[in-house]
């Protein structure tokens, strides 16, 4: 399938009005649950045991080792089409990729495209270069860089973009040098990435987010965000899908799996938050991102099994580092 062709992936995502779902869900008295607050009690008990996260998330990788539960998502390319269209070697960050299934619709979309990816789960990780290894239509294997990374809790290797570094690229966007003028001397992944140095990549210019930040609790979002945004060049690129609130997965929770207000535990342990556009907004503005795009996008599907018509809900977003600070 050629780069047009996935660019132009049909995907529909304004099959119903969001605030008519909302009315529809508030006045139904048998999801009442899902509006009330949690007890703080239960929150302490339940959001500060990250290495507990991790091995959920190895546990859920390793039962679907085959790859199959997840399947390639051509659709970003047309909702981020800036990942087609990016100049020449431009470096992407994906943040929990999971088996890969973001990554390879990445990297067949823009044939030079530098990625880095990482994830809490080292089985993930070995599930994710078997996919892509396989991947005969990818032009260039050594494009992809997978590495083990929780990024709520220890943030990103120093390698990906230093603090010398990152204060040095703000300062030549400030004085309006582009990278390609830099003085470096030594690259280290590929000699046509210009903004390389010794001690790190320089900075990425994409970071996508793609149904990851739901994964944390609350109140590790924040700082998760502020690493994502240290690691981004300055004008560069957050990209962000997420599950949104009254989507059909959350209304399907039991009372007794919540874990804060939008929180919810599934039986597996991993977790599950669901985002209103308010809550993206305070939380990337917090972090010091510029908000370009944000929206639900509102997809209805069949279930071909039962027939049923299931309400789908997500979050996306397009959130800019700021060129100076």
């Amino acid at each position: 399938m050629s780069r047009e062709e996935l660019v132009a992936e049909n995907y529909y995502s304004k099959d119903f009005d969001w605030e008519q779902l909302r009315e529809e869900v508030e006045s139904d008295p048998s999801l009442q649950f899902h509006l009330l607050p949690c007890s703080s009690e239960k929150i302490d008990n339940l959001n500060n045991d990250a290495e507990q996260d991790s091995g959920a998330w190895e546990e859920f990788h390793a039962r679907h080792s085959t790859g199959k539960f997840f399947k390639e998502r051509r659709y970003l390319l047309k909702e981020f089409p800036e990942l087609a269209s990016c100049k020449a070697y431009s470096k992407v960050l994906e943040v929990g990729c999971g088996n890969g299934s973001t990554a390879l619709a990445i990297l067949r979309g823009r044939e030079s495209m530098v990625l880095y990816a990482c994830d809490c789960s080292n089985e993930a990780l070995v599930r994710a270069k078997e996919i892509i290894g396989a991947a005969n239509s990818i032009s260039d294997k050594h494009r992809f860089h997978p590495f083990q990374c929780d990024f709520s809790t220890t943030g990103f290797p120093s390698w990906l973009s230093c603090n010398i570094c990152s204060n040095s690229l703000l300062q030549k966007h400030h004085l309006g040098f582009s990278g390609a003028n830099s003085s470096y001397e030594i690259n280290i992944v590929n000699p046509s990435c210009s903004d390389e140095t010794t001690c790190c990549i320089g900075g990425v210019d994409f970071v996508t987010l793609i149904f990851t930040l739901s994964a944390l609790p609350l109140d590790r979002m924040p700082k998760a965000l502020a690493h994502c945004f240290a690691v981004l060049k300055p004008g560069g690129l957050l990209l962000f899908r997420d599950y949104g609130l009254y989507d059909m997965t959350m209304l399907r929770f039991q009372p007794e799996q919540r874990t804060g207000y939008r929180e919810y535990l599934r039986s597996d342990g991993t977790r599950s938050y669901f985002f209103c556009l308010d809550t993206v907004r305070d939380l990337t503005s917090a972090a010091g991102f510029t908000e370009l795009e944000l929206e639900y996008c509102c997809v209805k599907s069949i279930n071909r099994r039962n027939g049923k018509i299931m309400k789908r809900v997500w979050v996306h977003g397009k959130f800019q580092k700021p060129t100076c600070s």
